[in-house]
């Protein structure tokens, strides 16, 4: 419904041509390809993939097509994972549709828009201090399955498993994995 009704005020915007919308991040690539968008309004939390991932992969496979991540999910730890993903912009969906469409306008000229207030938090947050490998290992465990489940996911070693959750375990500040993840989920880190 959201969607739909995003895509309806967009619409009735002069210059702003909505060519297509889908419901799963994993058809988003596809989509592109298809309908060949100058840019692409992406959510973080979608089926499938995340907006994030799908970021990434537009990025690689369109690289004409520029990214707007436009979410209800306002973490400095997605902004910086928008960014490296190659995203152009990043809002946060709480303004009115005409700052949204001058954002569109804005990132098809070439210009980075991100949300000012999430920018200010962002740089007071500071990177995320997890390595991709500690990122990997939490996210094979948030389902609470047990080490030797995430070493035989991930082909590692059990005790490289361990290694990992006591390094990430230690750079969240938290007691267990589970909160680790909570709290790396949280920073907006996984």
């Amino acid at each position: 419904m959201m969607r739909g009704a995003l895509a309806l005020l967009l619409g009735m915007e002069p210059d702003i041509t909505v060519v297509a919308q889908v419901a799963a991040g994993d058809a988003i690539v596809d989509a592109a390809l298809l309908h060949r968008p100058d840019v692409a309004l992406l959510d973080i939390e979608l089926p499938g993939i995340s907006g994030l991932d799908a970021a990434a992969q537009l990025h690689d496979e369109t690289p004409d097509c520029r990214v707007l991540i436009l979410t209800t999910i306002g973490r400095p730890g997605y902004l910086h994972r928008a960014m490296e993903a190659g995203a152009a912009g990043f809002l946060v969906k709480d303004g009115p549709v005409e700052e949204l469409a001058a954002a569109i306008r804005r990132v098809l000229t070439g210009e980075t828009v991100i949300d000012p207030a999430l920018a200010a938090a962002s740089l007071s947050a500071g990177p995320n201090p997890l390595t991709a490998r500690e990122c990997e290992v939490l996210q094979a465990s948030a389902d609470g399955v047990t080490v030797a489940d995430v070493a035989d996911r991930l082909h590692l070693s059990e005790s490289t498993v361990r290694n990992h959750l006591s390094a990430a375990i230690g750079k969240t500040g938290t007691r267990n994995r589970m909160e680790a993840v909570r709290e790396a989920r949280q920073q907006g880190w996984l």
